[in-house]
């Protein structure tokens, strides 16, 4: 018998404040060169969150690129044959990202190859990274990027 729970979600994660306890110093100072202290915020709670279990296929913000993930999608290191992530595996090829960051923004992802729109699980969790980000960025100065429910 296989017991499957559901991944953690980002409805769980929130942002911390000065009024909580301050992260360990690695974490601290892991970002402190990003002038954007919400994305720096950000990228490091979701490193946290990786840690507990976050899939890394979901994050808003890129802790390789140190930036939002819509923003460096497009790089050739987020292409995973093996996962399918930005891969058409009807015509084997690299699949291509357009982003539009004028709020409120949009992404497409499309293939060259065959022309057909990649439907599959791996493409709708970029696209959906993506959008989040996009929705992150432009978040303004809020506190929270994620609902954070009350039990």
């Amino acid at each position: 018998m296989v017991l499957r729970t559901q991944p953690p979600s980002r409805a769980h994660l929130r942002l911390l404040s000065a009024a909580d306890s301050a992260p360990p110093a690695r974490r601290r100072d892991r970002y402190s060169e990003i002038p954007d202290r919400r994305l720096a915020a950000i990228l490091a709670a979701e490193d946290v969150a990786e840690e507990h279990g976050l899939s890394a296929h979901v994050r808003t913000t890129c802790y390789v690129h140190r930036g939002w993930v819509h923003q460096c999608i497009s790089d050739p290191m987020h292409v995973l044959v093996v996962t399918g992530h930005r891969w058409c595996r009807r015509c084997d090829r690299t699949v291509e990202v357009r982003v539009e960051e004028a709020f409120p923004g949009s992404v497409e992802l499309f293939c060259d190859g065959c022309g057909v729109p990649p439907d599959t699980v791996a493409n709708r969790e970029v696209l959906l990274a993506c959008r989040t980000s996009l929705s992150a960025m432009h978040g303004g100065e809020a506190s929270t990027l994620y609902v954070v429910p009350d039990r």
